[in-house]
């Protein structure tokens, strides 16, 4: 049987591979489990600086398999409480996001939980949960209108409509925009120069940049100047 999704680690770096090709990397419950089991994996392993997250084949993820949505249990796949942001916040490593073609609504939110994007030209991006009668969760809502602004993110979620690499790119969605054959190279490139960082250092600066996500500037400044204070308080003493 076919993983629905693969794992491998080549030079610290984890590389998770949504591999569901036949149905363009749509999420069922065994695809979730493994989903969440490989995130786990890349928190606890000590030997894993950063991940890569791709699709194989023409799609990164399409969503939602709409087939299975009665049937299966997508919302507490491992019957554990665990949840696809909570794991992606839990996760003190830095995650790429690979994004190698279509992502979708649930595939899109994947997406929107990495720490950033690098994209093929043959990716496009969509919002459809208001076309396919989803509410949505993974952090839609909220992360969209963070990575491109209020006024487009109300845009694409109201419309449904796609937009291309290179639009994303010119709105702040993804960071690089690369070929098709270059997309896991640079994004393997980019995963190797966080690797020659302080990992203790890179923890502490990627969690002063989440940070901010739940407060406002003053308070994230503070909050940073203390730990620049501590930081030096104990260098001197040691």
């Amino acid at each position: 049987m076919t993983e629905p999704v693969l794992f491998a680690v080549e030079n610290h770096v984890a590389v998770i591979t949504l591999n569901r090709p036949e149905r363009r990397n749509a999420i069922n419950q065994a695809l979730l489990i493994h989903l969440y089991d490989c995130l786990e994996k890349v928190t606890r392993d000590d030997a894993i600086r950063a991940a890569v997250i791709t699709g194989n084949g023409k799609s990164f993820c399409s969503g939602l398999d709409l087939d299975i949505v009665q049937t299966e249990n997508l919302f507490n796949p491992r019957g554990d409480g665990s949840d696809l942001p909570d794991l992606f916040a839990a996760c003190s490593k830095p995650v790429i996001g690979a994004i190698n073609g279509h992502a979708i609504t649930g595939g899109f939110e994947i997406a929107l939980n990495c720490d950033f994007l690098i994209a093929s030209e043959a990716a496009s991006f969509a919002d459809t949960h208001a076309r396919v009668g989803i509410h949505p969760g993974w952090g839609m809502t909220q992360l969209l209108q963070q990575a491109v602004g209020r006024r487009r993110a109300r845009q694409m979620s109201f419309t449904c409509r796609f937009i291309n690499a290179q639009t994303a790119y010119e709105w702040g969605l993804v960071n690089e925009v690369v070929p098709p054959e270059r997309l896991m190279p640079r994004a393997m490139e980019i995963a190797a120069d966080i690797c020659e960082g302080n990992p203790e250092l890179l923890k502490v600066v990627r969690d002063l940049i989440n940070f901010r996500d739940t407060a406002p500037l003053a308070d994230a400044f503070a909050h940073e100047r203390a730990g620049f204070a501590a930081f030096v308080k104990q260098h001197l003493r040691s």
